[in-house]
This record gives structure tokens, C-alpha cells and sequence, in this order.
């Protein structure tokens, strides 16, 4: 035998108890002006009959007694009618009746048909949206009514919920992957050598050319004392003093003639051999095993420090703070921007009946590819909440709801009832009077 899971019960919904106190107060008070008229036509109806039984002989008994009689029927059958929706009348389990209560269910998927058939119809929805003018009110709305701002505030609210409702853990992770898994991923020799040579052949690596011999002039112009000194250290020290600064002196001169010359000459042969060391660079990045394995090597010692490793959390961070300030910030780039580009387009759908008719023909596609599609799922909600309603607070609930107006239904077949049984009974009594 296999065990159905049934879902748990949920509260029915209803209102705040201030305004279902009152409802039950109205509901109470015409319940009692329905039954004091069904107590009234008894009451007269038994006075009649007592009359009738005293011997008083008055016409005029007839025709109250006989509207007694049949306001007392109709408010009987009404009050049965009317009961007979929510719960049994008088607690007697008659066939037919807590109707509200047993047929919930199907109250419900009814009701789910009802809403998809005549609500959520494509052709419906397709024709509200045309009669609508939705493109045209909303450029209205943006351009004049102070809208672009307001959809600036709300974009930049929908910015700071979502940004700041993202798991740093999870932002970190994903920004990892993005950035340094693949920097990590592919050999970088191969590519650097590529990128080396398009570079070379190019000509675009003169330019660095240029800058290091330069930087190599500039330094040197200013290394006086530092090659002096180091050449003293380099001479023996049973040396004249002033041999060593005579020494020290022709190598620098020396060092700046070289630096100059290879710095003014674009043909030097130090330049020449510059060239041949970075084309030499260049295969050897692409093809040198060894070369290869070297960047490999740099490559794995740089991706897996601590500075680049807390680099996702660092751009994170930034960013967040950066967008969350900006989202906050009425007069920031970010809101300016969404409010400028807003009244834009809303200035362009007014001026422009082609982008007019286009977003109208977008919206309602959208909305008739909706409705044919996802009505069903959509009303099914109604249905499947309400099988999961308690039976019997869904009764009191839909009770408290209508039940006011049905309690004139009461009073309607008392005061109906009466007018018909006078008139029964006028007519009867003309007809046997006639004959």
C-alpha cells in the first residue's frame, strides 16, 4: 500500500482583526434582522391563527395570516439555503448541504479555469495592453512627471539590494575563477614569444629600445662617485691613492662616452646586439624547453602568492563599496547617467512612432507569450492553495466574507414570500368569490 505525503494545512488569509472584528459585528447584526423577521412572521402567524380559533370572523385575518404563512416559509427555505453553503443545518448531516466545506477543492480549480479562461487570455490581455498605450503613457510619465528620477532611485535601490545580497565568499570565488584561474591556466612562454616577435617585426619594440639606453645614459651621468668608489675597492690597496682616482676617472669617462654614443647612434652596435637578445628572446619563449619551464616556474610563484591570491576580495570590495556609494548617491555618475539616459529614450519613444509601435508590439508579444504559456501555472496556484486551506476556516472565512449580503437573501424571502402568499391568496379568494 503506498503512503501518500499529504501537504500541511496553511492559514487561510484574511484581513486585520480590527476589520474582521468588525465584519463579524455586521455579520452578527444582520443574522439578527433576518431572523427577527422569520420570528415576526411567526409570531403574527400564530396571533392569527389564535383569532381564528377564538371565533373573530374579520376578512381581514385571511390575508395576514396567509403572508404569515408564506413569509414564514420563504425565510425557512432561504435560511436553509443560505446555511446550507457553510455547514450543516442544525448539525444535521442532510445530503447537499456544508457545500463551501465539502467542495472546496473543486471551488477552487473552478475557480483556477474561471481566472485562465476569462483573465489571463491572450486576446484579452493583447487588447487591454493596445488600448493601454503603455510605450507612449510611460515616455509621458518619464519626460514630465519627474518619472526618470524616480525610476533612477529604484534602479539605484535594485543595485545596492542586489549588490550587497551577494555572499562575499561566493563574489570572491567567482571573480577567482574569472581572473586568476585563467591567467593561471594557459603556458605563458608560447604566447610572451609570439607577442615578442609581432612586436619586433612590428617595430614597436624601439621604442622600449630607446627608453632603456636612455635610462642606461641617465644613470650614468649621474654615477660619478659610485663607479670612483667602486673602482678604488676593485684596486689593490698597496696602489697610489692617486693612481686609483686616475683609474676611476678614465672608466667613467669611459662609461658616459659609451652611454652617449649608444644613446644618440640608433646603429650602435649595442643596440644591434639589444636587438638580437630580444629576437633571440622571442624563440627561445616559444621554443626553448628550458626557457619555458623557467616562466613556468615564475608564472606558479607569482599566481599562487598572497598579494595576487587577495586580489578577487580586494576588486570586490571595491567595486561593492564603489557601486553600493554610487547606487545611494542621487548626484553620483552612476544615478545622473540612468536618470539622463531614461528621459532620453522617453524623449525619443514620444518623438519617434516607429520605436512607439515597436515596444508596443514587444510588450504585448511578451505578455500574449505569457499568458499562452504560463497561464495554467499561474491560476494553478489558486487551486493548490486552496486544497491546502482548512476546510472549515475556509467555510467561516468565505462566510465572513459574503455572508452580510446573503443574510439579505433571508430577508428577501420573508418579505417576498409574504407579498407572494397574499397575493395567492387574494387571487384565491377572488376566484371563489366569482364563483
Amino acid at each position: 500500500m503506498t503512503n501518500v505525503t499529504q501537504e500541511p494545512l496553511v492559514a487561510v488569509p484574511g484581513p486585520d482583526p480590527e476589520t474582521e472584528s468588525q465584519r463579524r459585528a455586521d455579520l452578527r447584526k444582520h443574522k439578527a434582522i433576518a431572523t427577527g423577521l422569520l420570528v415576526i412572521a411567526v409570531l403574527i402567524y400564530i396571533s392569527m391563527r389564535w383569532l381564528e380559533y377564538q371565533g373573530n370572523s374579520g376578512a381581514w385575518i385571511g390575508y395576514v395570516r396567509a403572508a404569515a404563512e408564506a413569509g414564514m416559509v420563504g425565510a425557512l427555505a432561504d435560511w436553509f439555503a443560505v446555511t446550507a453553503l457553510f455547514r450543516h443545518p442544525l448539525h444535521i448531516p442532510i445530503p447537499h448541504t456544508a457545500i463551501i466545506k465539502r467542495k472546496k477543492d473543486q471551488v477552487g480549480h473552478a475557480l483556477s479555469e474561471f481566472v485562465g479562461e476569462n483573465f489571463l487570455n491572450a486576446t484579452l490581455i493583447a487588447d487591454k495592453l493596445r488600448k493601454a498605450n503603455i510605450p507612449q503613457r510611460a515616455a509621458d510619465w518619464v519626460v514630465a512627471d519627474g518619472g526618470a528620477e524616480r525610476v533612477s532611485k529604484e534602479a539605484g535601490r535594485l543595485i545596492d539590494i542586489v549588490v550587497n545580497g551577494i555572499n562575499k565568499e561566493e563574489a570572491e570565488q567567482v571573480l577567482s575563477a574569472l581572473v586568476i584561474d585563467k591567467l593561471q591556466e594557459p603556458t605563458w612562454a608560447p604566447p610572451l614569444g609570439r607577442g615578442l616577435e609581432q612586436l619586433i617585426e612590428e617595430g614597436r619594440t624601439e621604442p622600449a629600445i630607446d627608453a632603456v639606453v636612455v635610462w642606461m645614459d641617465d644613470k650614468a651621468q649621474t654615477s660619478e662617485e659610485f663607479v670612483t668608489r667602486l673602482i678604488d675597492e676593485r684596486t689593490p690597496t698597496w696602489a697610489p691613492r692617486f693612481i686609483r682616482e686616475l683609474v676611476g676617472a678614465k672608466v667613467y669617462r669611459e662609461l658616459i662616452e659609451f652611454t652617449a654614443d649608444v644613446r644618440h647612434n640608433p646603429h650602435h652596435e649595442a643596440r644591434i646586439e639589444l636587438r638580437k637578445f630580444l629576437r633571440q628572446l622571442s624563440q627561445d619563449l616559444q621554443h626553448d624547453p628550458q626557457m619555458i619551464e623557467r616562466v613556468e616556474q615564475f608564472k606558479e610563484d607569482i599566481m599562487t602568492s598572497t598579494p595576487i591570491r587577495a586580489i578577487p576580495g580586494a576588486l570586490w570590495e571595491s567595486a561593492r563599496s564603489t557601486l553600493t556609494t554610487m547606487a545611494r548617491d542621487e548626484d553620483s555618475l552612476l544615478r545622473r547617467r540612468i536618470t539622463n539616459w531614461v528621459r532620453e529614450f522617453g524623449t525619443r519613444v514620444q518623438n519617434e512612432p516607429e520605436l512607439r509601435d515597436q515596444l508596443e508590439h514587444r510588450v504585448v508579444n511578451a505578455a500574449s507569450y505569457l499568458a499562452d504559456n504560463y497561464a495554467g501555472e499561474v491560476t494553478s496556484i489558486i487551486g493548490e492553495t486552496v486544497e491546502r486551506w482548512d476546510a472549515q476556516e475556509a467555510s467561516d472565512r468565505i462566510e465572513l466574507l459574503v455572508g452580510k449580503d446573503l443574510q439579505f437573501i433571508r430577508v428577501n424571502g420573508t418579505i417576498v414570500g409574504a407579498l407572494a402568499g397574499l397575493a395567492i391568496y387574494t387571487l384565491t379568494e377572488l376566484v371563489f368569490a366569482v364563483a
